[in-house]
């Protein structure tokens, strides 16, 4: 059974969102602050975790960027800051995703489906390739010119949805329901972002391509 940890100074929202996960079959732990759920974190090693960002003490920044150093656990951050701003800002401490209160209960629940996927080992391990461009899926390497690539876990599971389907041309809805479970958002922008800009490190020519008006192709 999955471990959901749930960081949010509200006990309404504590308390909704447990009713809710439990009922899911989920087991629900809570913090009411930064340090609290640091705490358990390291402490009850959460499956994920769904992270407020307008704490006392230690905001929610902080706190991913704690747990980041240590685990690479699934981060939802929850939050009534709804400015792009604030979402980059996320997603650069680490989170693998931000959802906005209010929210809607199905899609709060699909993208932790989603990201409980992530974690889940692959039938068949095996290495892609296209061009100078290598994942091998086993050791959870990505390689360009036979230099190792440092990327994130959602990084990482954006290059093998596209390499998956090298040559493809696959649409921006198309993306965010593989790797988030939603088509209502563009965080896949900012992430085809991140890609581009570690896969051309050194001057590399570019591998991810824009097709202006539909979405992306992965080719040399």
């Amino acid at each position: 059974m999955s471990k959901v940890l749930i960081v949010d100074d509200d006990l309404g929202i504590r308390t909704s969102l447990r009713r809710m996960l439990a009922y899911e079959g989920y087991t629900v732990r809570e913090a009411v602050d930064g340090r609290q759920a640091l705490a358990i974190s390291l402490e009850e090693l959460p499956d994920l975790v769904i992270l407020d960002l307008m704490m006392p003490g230690v905001d929610g920044f902080e706190v991913c960027r704690r747990m980041r150093e240590v685990d690479d656990v699934p981060i939802l951050m929850l939050t009534a800051r709804e400015g792009t701003t604030d979402q980059v800002s996320g997603l650069d401490a680490g989170a693998d995703d931000y959802l906005v209160k209010p929210f809607v209960k199905e899609e709060l629940l699909a993208r932790i489906r989603a990201l409980m996927r992530r974690r889940q080992p692959e039938a068949r391990p095996r290495i892609l390739r296209v061009g100078d461009l290598e994942l091998d899926e086993r050791a959870h390497q990505v390689r360009r010119g036979g230099q190792l690539v440092d990327l994130t876990m959602r990084e990482f599971d954006l290059l093998q949805f596209f390499l998956r389907h090298a040559g493809e041309v696959v649409n921006h809805a198309r993306v965010l329901a593989a790797i988030w479970g939603y088509s209502s958002s563009r965080v896949d922008e900012v992430y085809v972002g991140y890609l581009r800009a570690k896969l051309e490190a050194g001057g590399r020519s570019r591998i991810i391509h824009t097709v202006r008006g539909v979405g992306y192709v992965l080719r040399p």
